[in-house]
């Protein structure tokens, strides 16, 4: 039987979904919960990586067992489960679902505020300097004209291609909240921090439209924006 799970989780205590040697992680919680459980061990399969100390409002993930649960196992995996991390749901799909292949779309948002707020501390980016907004909003509108974004892939990662298709990507101020919403099929790793990061400097007004343009052809990760702090970004949706 394959299962469908879909989650949150606060990752400030966490070195991201994926499991790691040494590094402590969703994704062994969640095992670790299951296990509890069925009594025995069950891999997990997520939709994709998070960096560490990244939040997830929305995650997928599926397994396989041959272990029957009873309705009550939401309830039972949220209370062995720490406060940070809580199992929205949990039902039987097809064999041919599988949480991160079947995914035809994956949104973040990034969250920064301008003011002091002890309440936001640790889920949002604190800055203290004005920004143009207009000005962020059309460079995030360039990035949907290209496909190759190896500018704002973390050096070194073993992704096996740097093309994604960016479908959405806006700023928008709520009150004192600055949120920045980008949809795409796939995300290399880091992209979205060092995306936000760049865009940063274009709000700054630091570098120009036609700079950002010559950043994404660079294909250099080395000429993008400083990757800015993991705690303001947040997986929001994966659709399927």
């Amino acid at each position: 039987m394959k299962y469908k799970l879909i989650l949150s989780y606060k990752g400030s205590r966490y070195h991201g979904w994926q499991i790691q040697e040494n590094a402590h992680s969703v994704q062994a919680e969640i095992e670790n919960a299951l296990k509890i459980i069925a009594g025995e061990k069950i891999g997990i399969v997520g939709c994709g990586r998070t960096d560490t100390g990244v939040h997830a409002k929305f995650y997928v993930a599926h397994f396989e067992t041959e272990v029957e649960f009873k309705s009550n196992v939401v309830y039972t995996l949220n209370a062995i489960l720490p406060e940070d991390i809580a199992i929205l749901d949990l039902k039987k799909v097809g064999d041919d679902f599988h949480a991160r292949f079947s995914a035809i779309s994956r949104e973040y948002q990034y969250f920064i505020h301008f003011h002091k707020n002890p309440f936001l501390t640790g889920n949002s980016w604190y800055v203290n300097k004005q920004l143009n907004i207009e000005l962020m909003n059309k460079a995030s509108e360039i990035l949907s004209e290209y496909q190759d974004f190896a500018s704002f892939c973390k050096l070194g990662a073993d992704n096996k291609t740097t093309l994604c298709e960016i479908q959405h990507a806006s700023w928008q101020l709520n009150d004192n909240q600055l949120v920045f919403t980008i949809k795409a099929d796939r995300f290399l790793r880091n992209m979205v921090r060092a995306i936000v990061g760049t865009l940063m400097e274009i709000g700054l007004e630091r570098m120009s439209l036609i700079e950002f343009r010559a950043v994404i052809e660079s294909k250099n990760r080395q000429n993008s924006g400083t990757s800015v702090p993991a705690h303001g970004l947040y997986l929001t949706d994966v659709k399927y």
